[in-house]
């Protein structure tokens, strides 16, 4: 089968490290799944970044045993990238590489890349550069879901219909978009009975303790608000009369822990049991699952792409309660390897305000991203459904463990993905192979067209979008009192971008608990024109914090 050049650069793949990042993991895991089932006699590394032999070494055998010969490549030596003729980059900027293949002919090698987040204003121009670079369609663009395929394409559509507009259609066909989902090297997830002991011994949860385990980075400005899980495990605590152990495995910037984190989200779930665990250490990122019953992860960030600890949670034959949320719409099976809860945005159009803020630099890349998933809501009642069901039906946590396990393996393991990426890379090394000489016209002007609004550019992300017709309604056993209480905490307060001030809030709240029932669109008119727009859409962080309830219908996504 075709074989690649890996694009080897410690960053890309070292998980041992105080700021351990998805992308870490995920590079680490491909790294390894690809050492392990690749149909090839021979590695091609490139030392792009010029580091010590010794240490790329070191940190290859680190992972995964080599053995099987090696041809690295230097920093300076791309045309050595013509043997075995395709680049593999673990990063999405193919348009930067192209310009660098440029001097030395776009049929020498071909380009294949990866997108990881998709929301940071680097990536979009990565992203962009698909269509305003030299990319050929001997290159490749994978998405790791179909949600962040859906969103590649919005931003692509626009940056193509600017440049037709200013300078006439591109002449040339563009680089090939591929979905190709994030793997596991599902073995390596395997439980063991003597580690849930231990586990559960060192976290003072008994044997028969029902467990709910979280693993990520703690960030709920640009990876998710614990908010929801919070919320949706306290009700179900209440709906079952059980005692539900919150095991949450992960790390966080001292700023953040010191600042009392860990205790918000205490407070939005006082009946359940939380545990915290520092989920860096690679004996933890491995162990951790045994402890568990079932896995549980309300992703609400535009940075989210693929979502790789629930097929991790697959791995492990845990049933996983998440968001229906970009990848893991891919990954968790609802009703089958456990449970997806409906999400709700604002609809395209009215976020143009968060794009333009990044774009002047104005607010930072963490405000956008924790402003838009403010604006995210979830079916909370449905969530804590779900949980409660796992809680109280050991048969049907195991029967969904079962399918997950089999699902990740048959699916997501790496020796099913690997054989994928090298069907592409033998599609692009036959495109450009005999594709017919050509002289590429000149180069384009650099222009900027990236800074879309999120709720757009995201828009394959939730179930359903927000409309001014859409119905809501306040939570009966709430108190206006109480509601004002939950908007004040520290986690419903990061992120607020254009969001209604205090009198506006007031207003919003005594308007829908005096009429339990009312269109988003109805609410906004009670205030001058001019904030209507903001008072339509911030009834979703009402709903995000369980103050109303949305009466959502489905089917409206394009």
């Amino acid at each position: 089968m075709s074989n690649a050049a890996l694009y080897l650069h410690p960053d890309g793949y070292n998980t041992r490290t105080q700021a351990l990042m998805g992308r870490h993991s995920a590079g680490e895991s491909f790294l390894r799944g690809y050492l392990r089932h690749a149909d090839i006699d021979h590695h091609y590394f490139w030392n792009a970044a010029g580091r010590p032999h010794q240490e790329l070494l070191d940190l290859v055998q680190g992972i995964e045993p080599l053995v099987k010969p090696q041809t690295w490549i230097g920093r300076t030596h791309r045309r050595g990238l013509a043997n075995p003729g395709v680049l593999n980059l673990p990063v999405p900027e193919i348009g930067n590489e192209a310009w660098h293949r440029w001097p030395l002919g776009p049929r020498t090698y071909s380009i294949c890349g990866i997108t990881h987040t998709t929301a940071t204003a680097r990536a979009m121009q990565a992203v962009g550069q698909v269509i305003t670079s030299p990319t050929e369609a001997w290159d490749a663009l994978i998405c790791t879901s179909h949600a962040v395929r859906a969103s590649v394409e919005t931003e692509l559509e626009a940056i193509r219909d600017y440049h037709a507009w200013q300078f006439g259609p591109r002449q040339r066909p563009e680089a090939q978009r591929a979905t190709i989902p994030l793997g596991v090297n599902a073995g390596d997830f395997a439980t063991d009975p003597a580690q849930r002991k231990a586990w559960r011994e060192k976290l003072n949860i008994p044997e028969d303790g029902v467990v709910a385990l979280y693993v990520g980075r703690f960030n709920p400005h640009s990876k998710m608000n614990p908010a929801l899980m919070a919320i949706a495990l306290e009700r179900a605590c209440q709906q079952t009369g059980k005692t539900i152990y919150w095991v949450a495995s992960g790390w966080g910037d001292d700023a953040l822990i010191k600042g009392g984190f860990h205790d918000q989200i205490r407070a939005l779930c006082p009946s359940v049991e939380y545990r915290e665990v520092d989920g860096r250490p690679a004996d933890t990122r491995f162990s951790i699952w045994s402890v568990a019953d079932f896995f549980i992860s309300f992703s609400d960030n535009i940075q989210e792409t693929f979502g790789l600890t629930p097929v991790e949670a697959m791995a492990a034959g845990l049933p996983c309660v998440v968001t229906d949320w970009d990848g893991y719409r891919d990954t968790v099976r609802d009703d089958l390897d456990g449970f997806r809860i409906a999400t709700y945005s604002p609809r395209p159009g009215t976020g143009q305000d968060l794009s333009y803020a990044m774009a002047n630099n104005w607010i930072e890349y963490g405000a956008y991203v924790a402003a838009a998933a403010q604006l995210t809501a979830i079916d909370l009642d449905a969530a804590a459904k779900a949980i409660s069901a796992l809680v109280e039906n050991p048969e049907l946590r195991r029967t969904m463990g079962e399918r997950a396990k089999v699902q990740a393996f048959e699916v997501f393991d790496w020796s099913k993905i690997i054989p994928q990426y090298q069907a592409l890379w033998g599609e692009l090394q036959a495109r450009r192979l005999s594709a017919p000489a050509t002289i590429p016209p000149p180069r384009n002007l650099a222009e900027n067209p990236w800074h879309l609004d999120p709720f757009r550019l995201f828009a394959s992300y939730p179930t359903e979008y927000l409309s001014s017709t859409t119905m809501v309604a306040w939570t009966p056993s709430l108190t206006v009192q109480a509601a004002q209480a939950i908007l004040d905490s520290p986690l419903a307060r990061l992120g607020r971008v254009n969001f209604p001030n205090a009198e506006e809030v007031g207003r919003m709240l005594a308007l829908l608990a005096a009429k339990p029932h009312m269109s988003a669109g109805d609410l906004a008119k009670a205030f001058p024109s001019d904030r209507q727009p903001f008072i339509e859409r911030a009834v979703l962080w009402l709903a995000k914090f369980g103050v109303v309830c949305i009466h959502g219908h489905g089917g409206n996504l394009p």
